[in-house]
């Protein structure tokens, strides 16, 4: 009976169908720029799960794919040698791209970090970056990160679920 109420609750809202199918296939690439190759080679393994991913190593060469090939996200680093990962983020946005943007950092930085989300870029740290692919794959995205880089959570290692990040501020 389930089953039947299932697929009468499809038929008569086509649209929600559409919808639906339209979310789970929201990014069909990603590209990912990192300069080291053991992280790159694992958080591809990760972002490969949800979208098919092109490996960077270079702003040089991560710059030309995102030009030419448009890809709906852009994670990318912010520490890419001699260039800062925002760069790529700036040039997304000021080409007029519909590339959404998730820059990360080794060691967090709470400078960066809100420098990055008014680059119109969302923000995270590399601890949790191989646990959120599904969130920006499967997720409606707001316009902005609007979650304060100055807040650490309360706990040491991130494990996902629907009240995530609880958070706590630091008393200074």
């Amino acid at each position: 009976m389930a089953v039947l109420r299932h697929t009468t609750i499809n038929a008569a809202y086509p649209a929600l169908e559409r919808k639906r199918r339209a979310t789970v296939l929201r990014f069909k690439k990603v590209l990912l720029v990192e300069p080291d190759r053991r992280v790159m080679a694992a958080l591809e393994k990760t972002w490969s799960l949800v979208s098919y991913v092109e490996c960077c190593s270079d702003f040089q060469t991560g710059r030309r794919k995102l030009l030419q090939e448009e890809p709906n996200l852009l994670v990318t680093n912010l520490c890419l040698r001699e260039f800062n990962g925002l760069h790529l983020a700036y040039l997304a946005a000021s080409s007029g791209l519909k590339t959404r943007c998730v820059a990360y950092a080794n060691v967090h930085i709470p400078a960066l970090a809100r420098e990055a989300q008014s680059a119109g870029a969302f923000y995270e740290r590399l601890s949790h970056l191989p646990f959120v692919p599904r969130c920006y794959a499967f997720r409606a995205l707001p316009p902005a990160d609007r979650r304060d880089p100055g807040v650490i959570e309360r706990r040491h290692t991130f494990r996902g679920g629907r009240r995530v990040p609880e958070v706590v501020v630091v008393a200074t």
